[in-house]
């Protein structure tokens, strides 16, 4: 391979995201996280729209569990940026700018009177959480945010929050529960990326 075929090729590479982690990681910068002066998180708008990564029934804890009326057991699903989405598929770890976001949203009993039918469905939304991976803004690289769909951005959930805690010693890969995305899980294996204390959570 010629010299300029070593550079077509990198072009290529770098637009279809597989190129140097440092191009995963810059593509990512792109759909991360966004902030406001004073330091909230932007509501992405589309987050709909990015990898569903999993879905739980009655998974909540620490802040996240109050917003929930009781005896209501709710379905949480999560969404990550694409960029980081598709660099996790690569790599196994996730990359600097990654940004979940868990909806929560109120679990709905079907009409039971019909034969057949029962079971949970998804209601409506009743609080959104974020969590981000930003290595130059937060001392411990992770930082979680409440966010809501009246406003458009939300504040930093402090650091004394059970979140953090929980996170930093249960999760799978880095400060994620990757245990409970069934794709993501299979790749981290793979990778040889997932922690063995998550095999037990």
């Amino acid at each position: 391979m010629n010299a300029i075929q070593a550079v077509l090729w990198g072009a290529i590479a770098l637009a279809l995201g597989t190129g140097p982690a440092g191009a995963v990681d810059s593509k990512a910068a792109a759909d991360g996280p966004q902030y406001t002066s004073t330091g909230e998180l932007l509501r992405p708008e589309n987050y709909r729209e990015w990898a569903l990564i999993g879905t739980g029934v009655g998974m909540l804890y620490g802040p996240a569990r109050d917003k929930v009326p009781s005896g209501n057991r709710a379905f949480t699903n999560v969404f990550v940026n694409p960029a980081s989405y598709r660099a996790f598929l690569q790599t196994g770890a996730w990359p600097d700018k990654t940004l979940f976001v868990l909806e929560i949203r109120r679990s709905e009993v079907v009409n039971q009177a019909k034969e057949g039918a029962n079971g949970l469905f998804q209601g409506d939304i009743i609080g959104i959480e974020a969590e981000v991976k930003d290595e130059g803004r937060f001392p411990g690289k992770w930082a979680f945010f409440n966010l809501s769909m009246r406003e458009p951005a939300g504040p930093l959930i402090p650091t004394s929050a059970s979140c953090y805690s929980c996170h930093e010693q249960n999760a799978a890969v880095e400060n994620t529960f990757t245990q409970f995305y069934p794709v993501l899980r299979d790749v981290a294996k793979q990778k040889g990326t997932f922690r063995k204390v998550a095999e037990v959570f």
